[in-house]
Parts: C-alpha cells; sequence; structure tokens
C-alpha cells in the first residue's frame, strides 16, 4: 500500500500560519461546532448559580461560579485565538479539535459536582483533556513555522507547567484553597504574555472580533432559554401576577438593549496591537460572565416573584443591578470610553448610581429589574442615537 494512501496531503499537512490581513475570513463550521458544545458546560453552571441564588448561598454560589467559568471562558479563549492564527483545517487539526471537545463535555459533567460538593476531580481531568489537545497543536506550530518556534515551545510549555501545577494542587493532600487557585489562574493569563513576547503570533482581528460576538450571542441566547424556562414553569404551576408581566418585559429588554449596546461599535480595526489585545480579549471575561450572571439572576428572580424562593426580593434585584453594572462598565471601558467624550463620559456614571439605586426605592424584584432595563435603554437610545448625532 503506498504512503500517498496512508497519508493523503488533506489528511496531515504542515501548520503553516494563516495570513493575519485575508479577506473575508469568517468563523469556519468547526469553530461554530466547538461554541455550541461549550455552550453546554457554561449551561450547566448557570443552572447551578440560577439553584445557588434560590437558596440564598450567593458567597458560595459566586464563588465557584466564578472558578468554573473561569475554566470554560480561558479554555475557549485558548482555542479560539489558536484557531485564528493556524487553522489549517487537516484531519489531525480536526481530531485535535475534537480531543478538545471531549474535554469541554467533561468539564461539563463535573459541573455539578463542584457547586454540591465542592469536588473539582472531573472538571480538573476535562481541563487536562483540553490542555493535551491545545499543547499537541503548539508543538506542530513549532515543527513547522519556524519563525515562531520560539513563541510555540513557550505556549506549550508554559501550559505544561501550568497544567502540572493544577493536577499536583488539587489532587495532592494540600488544601486547594481559593488562593492557590487566583495564583494558579493568574499563571494561566501570564502564559500568552510570557509567548508572545517573543513573536506576536499570525491572529487575524476580523476574525477574532467575529468569534467573541458569537460567544456573545450564544451566552445571551442561552440566558433568554434559561429564563423562557423558569417562565413556563411559573406559568404551569399557575404563578401568574402582573409583578411578573414586567419581569418578562423588563428581562427581555435588558437582553435586547444588551445585544445592542454590544453589537452596535465596530472593534476589529483596534485590534492592531498586542497591548490592545491582550486589554480587550481578557476583559471580555467580565462581558461574558455577567451575561450568564444576569441570565442566571432573571431566571431566579421568577422564583422569587413566584414565592418560591429562599432570597429576598431585595438581594436579588441588588444582584441582577450589581450584574448588569459589571457587564455595562466592561463594554464601556472596552467598546465605547474610546470615541466618547464631554457630557457622554459622564452619562454613564450616572446611569450606574440610578441602577444601584433603583433597588432602594423599588423592592419587589419583578418591578425593580424592569425599572432597571428602562434606565439602561434610555440611556443607550440617549447616547446612540441622539448624542451620535
Amino acid at each position: 500500500m503506498s504512503k500517498s494512501f496512508l497519508f493523503p496531503s488533506q489528511w496531515l499537512k504542515p501548520l503553516h500560519p494563516r495570513d493575519p490581513h485575508e479577506h473575508h475570513r469568517v468563523a469556519t463550521s468547526l469553530e461554530l461546532l466547538f461554541d455550541l458544545i461549550f455552550v453546554v458546560a457554561i449551561a450547566t453552571a448557570g443552572q447551578q448559580l440560577h439553584h445557588a441564588i434560590v437558596e440564598n448561598h450567593l458567597a458560595q454560589g459566586l464563588t465557584l461560579y466564578g472558578m468554573v467559568f473561569f475554566a470554560l471562558w480561558w479554555a475557549w479563549m485558548n482555542f479560539s485565538w489558536f484557531a485564528s492564527a493556524y487553522d489549517n483545517d487537516d484531519a489531525l487539526y480536526r481530531i485535535l479539535t475534537f480531543v478538545q471537545i471531549i474535554g469541554s463535555l467533561v468539564i461539563a459533567a463535573g459541573i455539578p459536582s463542584a457547586f454540591q460538593k465542592q469536588d473539582f476531580d472531573v472538571i480538573v481531568i476535562g481541563y487536562a483533556i483540553m490542555r493535551l489537545g491545545l499543547v499537541t497543536q503548539w508543538f506542530r506550530v513549532a515543527k513547522h513555522d519556524l519563525s515562531r518556534r520560539k513563541t510555540a515551545l513557550r505556549y506549550a510549555f508554559g501550559i505544561i507547567l501550568v497544567q502540572v501545577g493544577w493536577l499536583f494542587f488539587h489532587f495532592s493532600p494540600l488544601h486547594f484553597t481559593v488562593y492557590l487557585f487566583i495564583l494558579l489562574a493568574i499563571a494561566e493569563l501570564s502564559v500568552p504574555v510570557f509567548a508572545e513576547a517573543a513573536s506576536r503570533t499570525p491572529w487575524h482581528a476580523h476574525h477574532i472580533a467575529e468569534r467573541y460576538s458569537l460567544l456573545t450571542i450564544i451566552v445571551l441566547g442561552e440566558s433568554i432559554v434559561g429564563c423562557s424556562i423558569a417562565i413556563t414553569d411559573a406559568l404551569t404551576n399557575q404563578r401568574f401576577s402582573t409583578e411578573l408581566i414586567f419581569l418578562m418585559v423588563g428581562g427581555l429588554m435588558m437582553m435586547f438593549t444588551m445585544w445592542w449596546s454590544y453589537f452596535d461599535t465596530s472593534i476589529a480595526e483596534r485590534l492592531n496591537s498586542r497591548k490592545m489585545a491582550f486589554t480587550w480579549g481578557y476583559g471580555h471575561f467580565f462581558v461574558f460572565i455577567s451575561i450568564a450572571a444576569i441570565g442566571a439572576g432573571l431566571a431566579a428572580a421568577v422564583d422569587v416573584v413566584s414565592h418560591e424562593a429562599l432570597i429576598s426580593s431585595e438581594k436579588e434585584s441588588y444582584f441582577v443591578a450589581i450584574s448588569l453594572v459589571i457587564y455595562t462598565t466592561s463594554l464601556y471601558l472596552l467598546h465605547e470610553l474610546h470615541h466618547q467624550s464631554g457630557f457622554r463620559k459622564l452619562l454613564y456614571p450616572l446611569t450606574v448610581v440610578i441602577v444601584l439605586c433603583i433597588p432602594l426605592f423599588i423592592t419587589p424584584a419583578g418591578y425593580a429589574i424592569f425599572a432597571m432595563a428602562v434606565v439602561y435603554a434610555l440611556r443607550l437610545m440617549f447616547t446612540k442615537c441622539y448624542l451620535a448625532r
């Protein structure tokens, strides 16, 4: 049997860099599949946060949610930026992507245990599976992209070193604390900074902007689905009320204005420097986690309105308000601030103050959330329509 039959060129290609200025570069169907499977884990984490809010376990629930979401977001980040620079779409690339998909599903399977028993064993194993696929890709880059060999090896060995840290500290007799998690998370964030200092990988600015926008849409959609399920459950059990109507309208209005504010600004042209790319890429952690948190908060608000939750109406309102402020502040700093001046710069802090004060004056959660949505929508209309002229 000939070698060309066993290893035809489309099965195994050199992993050469993509053109960072390639015209009409869009997300591939494999990337979309990765995102859709990945959102299963995000949805599972959101459901667990929803339960933690309803049971009034906010401190513990938010801590665990932050830890789980960081692992999910960071794995997605690494895949997306690598694919933007080196997607050659051969059989091995697809197989290694499939390995990372398996890892994401293992992580999703371990999320309930992390919330209910503080057991991260399955999540750490799933994370290791994902990193195995990515490290293999970086070694392929080191072999074929000789001009960036140093960068690729820094990525590969940096990921391996930090992964050993996760495995050692988690499965050792040492107590795996939140502080240790933060230390390892900082180490994870430092690997790309260290690697890209050698030479910049050829990621595509418009492609990266599209990838982030697609995940934003997916997380928004997952949040809407979570709210819809909670509302359907309330209606099925005949817990209908005027407050629930206001909550439904306010929740949809909030999600719509969140979508509007994100997609109303083009950012790709500004991703032309390593510093800006890191700031924008890392800053989106707060964008994604706040969207998912708002979704869980709105779903929990349905239980509060239906008197099926242990958390107070005031606490629930503050949770949604703070989550909304985190989202809007992140978006303001990443997308809006650079092209605003004068009164428009002062309008956003004023909006934050009003949103955070709403729970003080409007106690039922449904009405408070509706008021927050109205304030945010009015600010958006004013800045985007009136002041833009």
